[in-house]
């Protein structure tokens, strides 16, 4: 048994949004399991949103401590707290521009503060594990003498793409007064994408916003100083682009994260919201039956997309739940469906505020996803075999996109033209739930699973790359002088 003095301490800080958490909590569980002291650090709003969501959560606590069921199993695992710089009222969604740019210039001083105060505390301390969104952590771990390692959440092809925004620019694929609309063929690992698959910040005309710069700071500088970068990618799915990103610098595809520790429902609060419980409603469904509707919890839609959803969903006739989280329509105006809506839906349809994901598509009633194809529900989607209709909205979720409807054939696009059209989603929606399409999807489905459960088997690319990681890190941190 390995004595506590001799155990490696990591400190994990993701970036305050729920699709940066959540693949850091399964991180921290499966670290902790071998053998590894976690202390983990939320922002004080993010603790505050995810401990009010809890059904357990007692009001006259004043600290609940979300890995408190997950150290009964023996995992040693600290809960810390911080300020992002903003009262616990402030808005982040209605004001996110200003929220970002204290995230960008601000936060990294709390950050300081705390490690301070940790790293005094306990001499242990030797590797610090950071969301590679920020634009800090070569500084923290220089500053403290941490082994600096950088997790990445989304897909290595997105990550590659960043990585790579010099060459984009020299290119005149990107930052340029008019960008060239071929394909790009010259990124490393990367046979060819076309500019619109770029993410949507690689795709825009102005490229002086906050996001902008945090995305600059991080990914293209901050990163290259890691002295590991971990990644949410499976090297089955991305090959060639994993490659070629290890020649680069140490590079672990080690995803999916969920599975790492054995797939289970997790005991650590996550959500940020009060979770609707839709089994009872969902037993009551043919198997297949149900279209499954959310768009996550950061990306908005328009009053019109909205309605153009609603009446696409009626006109195709199709069982469904639909996620409408507050706050949506980048405001908290909740009046957005169309007049009687939900009469006209009876019991073929139910709309929640928000569900716990997991629950809902691992339910055998449950055929389809209409997914905005953030890389948690692509993953997802893929370990329990439910096809996606995409509509991709920010970020990551374009590209993500091309890898479900273009390389993998899991998914069809909702609408291929904007603005989107109520009788195109209907016939989207049908074709997803039933006849030859959906056996098509079904079945390429099923050979991109078997690749994902293959990875993290015993003899899988994941676990063999988690290991070697473990390894690996376990050497650097020995030769660190404290």
């Amino acid at each position: 048994m390995e004595d506590n003095q001799d155990k490696p301490h990591a400190i994990m800080v993701p970036c305050p949004f729920q699709g940066h958490i959540i693949p850091f909590i399964h991180l921290a569980i499966k670290l902790a399991s071998k053998g590894y002291i976690i202390t983990f650090i939320n922002t004080e709003k993010i603790h505050h949103q995810i401990t009010n969501s809890s059904p357990d959560h007692d009001p006259k606590t004043t600290q609940d401590d979300i890995f408190t069921e997950a150290r009964k199993s023996g995992l040693e695992i600290h809960y810390a707290t911080i300020s992002d710089g903003f009262p616990l009222g402030f808005d982040r969604s209605l004001n996110d521009d200003q929220f970002l740019h204290g995230l960008a210039h601000v936060f990294s001083a709390h950050v300081d503060d705390l490690f301070g105060k940790i790293v005094n505390k306990d001499s242990r301390i030797s590797c610090l594990i950071a969301d590679t969104f920020f634009g800090w952590p070569s500084m923290i771990a220089k500053k403290y003498n941490l082994v600096n390692v950088s997790f990445w959440t989304q897909p290595a092809l997105v990550f590659t793409l960043y990585y790579h925004m010099d060459l984009l620019k020299i290119n005149g694929h990107y930052d340029c007064h008019d960008n060239r609309e071929d394909a790009i063929d010259y990124i490393p690992g990367v046979e060819g994408i076309k500019p619109k698959d770029l993410p949507s910040y690689l795709q825009a005309s102005n490229t002086t916003t906050i996001v902008h710069g945090m995305i600059h700071k991080s990914v293209f500088e901050d990163v290259k100083k890691a002295d590991f970068v971990i990644c949410n990618a499976v090297e089955e799915l991305e090959p060639k682009t994993i490659s070629a990103l290890q020649e680069k610098q140490p590079f672990y595809p080690i995803g999916p994260t969920f599975a790492l520790n054995g797939f289970t429902m997790n005991t650590v609060a996550t959500s940020l919201w009060s979770e609707s419980d839709c089994t009872h409603w969902l037993q009551a469904k043919p198997h297949g039956s149900v279209l499954y509707v959310s768009f996550g919890s950061l990306a908005c839609c328009s009053r019109e997309e909205v309605a153009e959803i609603a009446h696409g969903l009626l006109l195709s006739e199709v069982s469904f739940i639909w996620v409408l989280r507050p706050g949506i329509m980048d405001s908290y105006d909740n009046d957005f469906l169309p007049v009687g809506f939900e009469d006209e839906i009876k019991d073929r349809g139910l709309v929640v505020p928000w569900s716990c994901q997991i629950s809902v598509i691992s339910h055998p009633t449950v055929g389809g996803f209409l997914t905005h194809c953030g890389w948690n529900s692509v993953l997802e989607s893929i370990w329990f075999n439910v096809p996606m209709l995409c509509y991709p909205v920010f970020a990551d979720q374009i590209t993500n996109r091309k890898f479900v409807v273009d390389d993998w054939k899991i998914g069809f696009n909702l609408c291929d033209r904007k603005p989107i059209s109520r009788d195109e989603i209907a016939e989207k929606i049908n074709r997803l739930m039933s006849g030859k399409s959906a056996n098509d999807l079904r079945k390429n489905m099923g050979q991109i699973k078997e690749k994902v459960e293959h990875s993290i088997s015993s003899v899988g690319s994941s676990e063999k790359n988690f290991n070697q990681f473990i390894g690996d890190l376990k050497v650097r941190i020995s030769n660190v002088t404290r």
